[in-house]
């Protein structure tokens, strides 16, 4: 489990300060209520609270070296985590104010198409012609804080749905984690390939490098995953997610070929994607997304809610990193020692 990173402002310094020592008691839900929570203009640039929330939530995934199991239930930590989402979800629905109409079951996997098609900086096509060894290891490790729990967040879904959706969820899911083959969980590929190029493939090792839109991402599927009310908004992330992941994981493995690294290390992950996703589209948004409009269709909103959002905080981060590399600098908070990778 990552160890607790470097404070980034008050709100993260006063967390993990809290976090190093014993949770309080269960009827003590006032431990942390005097630990300000700032309303920023930008909440998903701001480093302070996404690490905050990162690690407010990675306490549900493996948690963090040295802090008491406790502390995950606390009800001084979860009032806290409140506050914090409320910043999070403002900041959310102030990038996505409106959906638009709300699909039927049967349109809705042409809605989330349309997001699919809307257009976003374009870092696949960047890796693929442009991009430096060095660069790719830079996304790798931006990439890392999901992939190395890739399936997990969209896994608190399955005990909120039933039926259809649910069969087709679990469908993806399988093939996320390996088809019961480990070595073939998706996560391991990504880790191989971060080893295959000189990168430490620990769970949580480049914490304290990560920026806050890198974070935000991953704290947009935790958000949507925790919550039943975001049952409908965490399938509308995944159906996006499968529909957009297929030609841009090409486009990895191609530039990295294109670099000399075609060895199955380096690009099986991003060739795993390119069949699997493909595959998954149709059951991601016809099966799992429309299955679950089928049952309910108040949740219709919700779902290109969820989608939204994910194309507009991946937009966001995907500027971010092209910026960087077009001025010449790290995308990274610290950037990395540049070490000779074997070919």
């Amino acid at each position: 489990m990552p160890v607790l990173p470097v404070s980034r402002g008050p709100l993260s310094a006063a967390l993990l300060a809290a976090l190093s020592g014993p949770a309080p008691g269960l009827d003590d839900a006032e431990a942390l209520r005097d630990v300000a929570v700032p309303s920023p203009a930008d909440p998903f640039a701001d480093e302070d609270l996404q690490l905050a929330l990162y690690c407010a939530y990675e306490l549900h995934y493996r948690g963090l070296d040295g802090v008491d199991a406790a502390w995950e239930w606390s009800p001084a930590l979860l009032a806290l985590r409140g506050r914090m989402e409320a910043v999070f979800e403002a900041g959310l629905r102030a990038l996505v104010p409106d959906v638009g109409p709300a699909p039927s079951a049967e349109d809705v996997d042409l809605a989330i198409r349309e997001i699919a098609a809307e257009d976003a900086p374009g870092l696949s096509q960047y890796l693929q012609r442009s991009a430096t060894i060095d660069q790719y290891r830079e996304v790798l490790v931006q990439r890392s804080a999901y992939q190395l729990k890739e399936a997990d967040p969209h896994s608190w879904a399955m005990p909120r749905l039933y039926g259809a959706p649910k069969a087709a969820l679990v469908e993806i899911q399988a093939d996320e984690y390996g088809g019961g083959r480990p070595e073939r969980m998706h996560a391991r590929l990504f880790a191989d390939t971060m080893e295959a190029l000189g990168l430490d493939s620990d769970y949580g090792a480049y914490l304290d490098r990560i920026p806050a839109r890198a974070l935000s991402t991953v704290n947009l599927m935790s958000f949507f995953g925790l919550h039943r009310r975001w049952r409908g908004a965490i399938i509308g992330h995944l159906a996006l997610f499968e529909s957009t992941s297929s030609i841009p994981n090409g486009r990895y493995a191609a530039g990295l070929r294109r670099l000399g690294r075609d060895d199955e290390a380096a690009v099986a992950f991003f060739d795993e994607h390119v069949e699997a996703d493909a595959v998954h589209e149709n059951l991601a948004t016809v099966d799992m997304a429309g299955g679950l409009i089928r049952q309910d269709p108040s949740l219709a909103g919700d779902v290109l809610f969820g989608a939204r959002c994910l194309a507009e905080l991946e937009g966001a981060w995907t500027g971010e990193v092209l910026a960087a590399f077009e001025a010449g600098r790290s995308s990274l908070l610290h950037p990395l020692e540049r070490t000779p990778v074997a070919a």
